[in-house]
Formats: C-alpha cells, sequence, structure tokens
C-alpha cells in the first residue's frame, strides 16, 4: 500500500508524528501535531479520522463511543509453525471449536497468527505463561513438539459505535468510527467500505459536482450499515464461536451445511457475510 501511495504525487508520508488537537474553521482545518523536530500544524479543507480505536481525531472532536466490551480476553500469538502441513482442509482463515472452548488460525504470509483463550479458572495472567501457551496450541496439533512463539499479546474485543461520523470539516472512518467484534473479518473491511463511500463524496464536493450537504450522506448511509450489520454480524459470529454445548454446537454445523447445499441459499448467505449485500 505505501509503495503504491508514494507513486501520487499529491500525497505526502509523515511518519512518528502523532495528533494531538485540531480546531476548524468556516472553511478549513488546522491539524496539531508532535514530531521528532517539533510541533507541526497542518491545514486542509477537510481531515479524515481513521487513527483507530482510540483516535486522537475522535477525542479531539469530542464525539463519544457507545457500547460494551466482551468478557473474555483474546491471546493472540504469533508462529512460524506449519500448521497448513499437519491439518487436512485448513483455510488461510480458520474458525475452531474444540471441546472446551475455542481458538482461531489466521494465515498470513509467512507466519501463523493463533487466536488462543484461557481455560476455564484460568487467569490472563497464567494462560500467557510459556508453558501454558504451549498446552493451548497443543490443543491444536497434540504431536507438535515446541512451537516456537514470535509474538504473544492478549487485547479485550470491544462493541462500539461513534455518537456522529462527522463534525463540520471532519470525518471518521473504520475503528475510529466503529469497533466489533474481528470473527469475520468485518472490522476492516467495514473501514474500507467507509473510504470508498466518504471519498467519493468529498471529490464530487470538491470537484463542484455536489453541494456541501452531499457530504451529510455519509454518515446517513455508513452509520446504519455499522450499528445493523457489520456490529450485529460480527456478534452473531463470535456467538456462534462462544458456543459450547454439543448439541447447539451440532445444530449450528448442521444449519451451515443446509445453507451450502443450496446454491440460492448460499448465494444470498455470501453476499451478506461478505459485507456485498451491506455496501450495495
Amino acid at each position: 500500500v505505501l509503495d503504491a501511495i508514494l507513486t501520487q504525487p499529491s500525497v505526502t508520508i509523515v511518519f512518528s508524528t502523532a495528533v494531538t488537537s485540531l480546531r476548524q474553521s468556516g472553511d478549513a482545518v488546522h491539524v496539531d501535531a508532535s514530531a521528532p523536530d517539533g510541533a507541526r500544524v497542518f491545514a486542509a479543507d477537510y481531515v479524515i479520522g481513521a487513527d483507530g480505536a482510540r483516535s486522537a481525531v475522535r477525542h479531539a472532536l469530542g464525539i463519544e463511543m457507545s457500547g460494551d466490551i466482551y468478557p473474555e480476553t483474546t491471546i493472540l500469538a504469533t508462529t512460524l509453525y506449519p500448521f497448513h502441513e499437519k491439518l487436512e482442509g485448513l483455510s488461510n482463515v480458520n474458525y475452531c471449536w474444540k471441546p472446551d472452548g475455542t481458538f482461531s488460525l489466521l494465515r498470513l504470509p509467512d507466519i501463523w497468527r493463533a487466536s488462543l483463550y484461557a481455560r476455564d479458572g484460568q487467569t490472563t495472567e497464567q494462560a500467557l505463561e510459556d508453558q501454558a501457551q504451549q498446552d493451548l496450541l497443543h490443543d491444536i496439533v497434540p504431536e507438535a513438539g515446541r512451537i516456537e512463539v514470535l509474538e504473544t499479546r492478549p487485547y479485550r474485543i470491544h462493541r462500539r459505535l461513534a455518537a456522529a461520523y462527522r463534525k463540520g470539516r471532519v470525518f471518521l472512518a473504520g475503528d475510529a468510527a466503529h469497533l466489533n467484534s474481528p470473527s469475520g473479518g468485518m472490522g476492516m473491511n467495514g473501514g474500507i467500505h467507509d473510504a470508498f463511500n466518504l471519498c467519493e463524496k468529498l471529490i464530487a464536493v470538491i470537484e463542484g459536482g455536489a453541494a456541501a450537504d452531499f457530504l451529510d450522506r455519509y454518515e446517513r448511509q455508513r452509520r446504519p450499515i455499522a450499528e445493523e450489520e457489520i456490529i450485529q454480524q460480527a456478534h452473531r459470529n463470535r456467538g456462534r464461536m462462544q458456543e459450547r454445548d454439543p448439541a447447539r454446537r451440532r445444530a449450528i454445523l448442521e444449519d451451515l451445511q443446509r445453507i451450502t447445499a443450496d446454491s440460492t441459499t448460499l448465494k444470498a448467505y455470501l453476499l451478506k457475510s461478505s459485507m456485498i449485500e451491506g455496501l450495495r
């Protein structure tokens, strides 16, 4: 992405520079930032805060996030271990049940990312200990021997939505505007949809093809999608993963098998789960 952006003559990339505050007038936005060589001020017609869950832009605008935090802590472990050589039928993204819990495996070009959860009665701190991590990884491949872990970090999953996506000439997009369970990969994809929607409107206004109030459509179109589609579908995905009862698991699996057995039903399911339906 960086290589592609650097080919654009109108784009300047600035690293190690943190937004500290912003202020706006009727025709401009000024962003204050802290850089290694001192304070800097950037001026723009419009600003997009795509700066993640702890968005400094959102805080500067005074926009609240409503919602809650799921009770469990996810332990993300990255490893070079070749799960794809040990588990038949593994895909690049895998959400798996095990008898007493769940795990997921995500394949990146050179590594695997395993999402693990503490056992019942085990604290997060205990689950982060080396032997405990090995035990959780051995639930996936019992005969693996020691699995070298490159990096481990715990995180909590939020379900939150910004009260507004726009304030004057400043907009929010992606995690700065909505947070959800990562089950299904809907957060980043929803952020990409935000970007397409907003940039289409900004281009129309900047090039004179639309009035400034055309930008109001961004929040009207994208916020309900985050509230009713992205957050709710991610919540359902998480609920399915957290199911422990064998009978309920079997019912869920059989329901998915019925969906995949019918081409019309399967297409509708894929359009919804891949967020194409919401984008339309």
